[in-house]
């Protein structure tokens, strides 16, 4: 296939400064990037397909793969960076593990049975295509929650962080029990596996931070990603939850003067480590941004067009989400009922479950199952997502538990209000009887 070099640069050129325009309308209208960006995809391979160029029956997995595995480590670097640690954050922090935790559960086992039912699946086969439709995307949440209250912000990405972190271990977790010799105990290798992760992220990365803060050349930045890279990778063919580390990382140099503290302190110099920390932030987010362009343009143009046109497909697809916006409701509204809107709605599809659902062996492979319903549940799930972070200040408009909720909240906010007229009235009543006493 020979591409003139100079196009393909030009081309490579134009994709980023497009993707860069859609974040600007998405800002403005709430619509995720994501779904522009798929688009454009899917219209680059209409129009090598009307040219009749060789490009179309190219195989973009391989490339989509490897988009993939950078760019996840590249969004969890980045999402973790942004976190802080608090007595103040705790309630969001453990209040987002939990629901990430038991909604991928439970998400997982009823999808399983609904995977089986709908395409005569084995359990084993329909566990492994269940964890991916199960996971709320963090590359999607991350971009599209920026004008958010602080508190709903920070939920949303604690939780989708959370919720890639659980979905990809447990993906992996599931395939390796499932191939583990017979006799071997799964419960305690998995156990013993977070162990030994938990232990290897620690120490790595309060040696990475020592290390790094020593360097004085103005060229590291690269050289720690490198590093953070290739530890991923060593981590994930030794099959161990290397994601723990780029995780434990983040949180670490953001939150340093939590994690050094006593003789640690001297050994830490905290105005280079805040240097580092703001360059650091910069390279991770305009790297993210690029890998996110090409991962989805690339993802767009491996989709077959019919997909989009099976009806049988798209109400599966509709579905599969309403149960999990079933199941979404009902751990917000008994575990996190504070941040019930717009979040209830912000659980889209996309690069986790893209990237796991492809790496899905091919022993386990369900031949009924269309890939249309994994696209259709991505742009769906995430037009449900852009109507409520659109909505966010018109709730009243939208039926349903919006109304109910908002007008339930409008009513509280005027009964609060009644409350403190009433009492600033007794008050001044009081110091009127007051004064008339001491007059008398």
């Amino acid at each position: 296939m020979g591409i003139n070099p100079y196009i393909f640069i030009i081309v490579l050129c134009g994709l980023v400064i497009v993707s860069y325009l859609y974040n600007v309308l998405a800002k403005k209208t709430n619509i995720p990037s994501v779904i522009m960006l798929i688009g454009t995809g899917i219209a680059i391979t209409q129009t090598l397909y009307y040219f009749d160029h060789p490009a179309q029956n190219m195989d973009w997995f391989p490339i989509l793969e490897l988009l993939g595995i950078v760019g996840l480590v590249m969004i969890v670097l980045e999402a973790s960076l942004d976190l802080e640690l608090s007595k103040e954050k705790w309630p969001i922090i453990w209040k987002s593990f939990t629901v990430a935790l038991l909604a991928l559960m439970l998400t997982s086992a009823v999808f399983t049975f609904m995977i089986q039912f709908f395409f005569v699946a084995d359990l084993n086969n329909a566990l492994i295509y269940a964890i991916p439709l199960a996971i709320t995307s963090s590359a999607i949440v991350i971009p599209s929650v920026v004008n958010l209250g602080e508190e709903n912000k920070e939920f949303l990405i604690y939780e989708s962080t959370f919720s890639d972190i659980l979905g990809i271990m447990t993906f992996y977790f599931v395939l390796q029990g499932f191939n583990a010799p017979e006799g071997e105990n799964v419960a305690v290798g998995i156990l013993l596996n977070i162990g030994l992760t938990l232990v290897v992220a620690v120490v790595l990365s309060y040696a990475l931070t020592y290390v790094f803060q020593k360097i004085t050349t103005s060229t590291k930045l690269f050289l720690l990603i490198s590093v953070l890279m290739m530890l991923y990778a060593v981590g994930k063919l030794m099959h161990i939850s290397s994601l723990l580390i780029i995780l434990f990382f983040g949180l670490l140099i953001n939150n340093h003067k939590l994690f050094f503290i006593g003789f640690m302190k001297k050994h830490i110099s905290d105005e280079k480590i805040v240097e580092t920390l703001n360059y650091f932030k910069v390279i991770t987010l305009e790297t993210s941004f690029v890998l996110r362009t090409f991962f989805f343009v690339v993802f767009g143009m491996s989709i077959a067009i019919t997909s989009l046109v099976n009806l049988e497909v798209l109400m599966l697809a509709m579905i599969f989400l309403g149960v999990l916006f079933i199941i979404r409701y009902l751990f917000f509204r008994f575990i996190a009922n504070s941040f019930m809107l717009p979040s209830l709605f912000v659980s889209p599809r996309g690069l986790i479950t893209i990237m796991l659902f492809f790496s899905i062996p091919a022993q386990y492979n369900i031949s009924l199952f269309d890939n249309g319903i994994l696209l259709y549940m991505i742009l769906i799930s995430s037009g449900i997502m852009t109507l409520a972070l659109m909505t966010r200040d018109k709730q009243e408009a939208l039926p349903g538990i919006l109304k109910t909720t908002s007008r339930f909240m409008h009513s509280t906010e005027l009964d609060n209000e009644d409350q403190t007229v009433d009492i600033e009235g007794q008050i001044i009543a009081e110091e009127l009887e007051n004064n008339e006493e001491k007059q008398e």
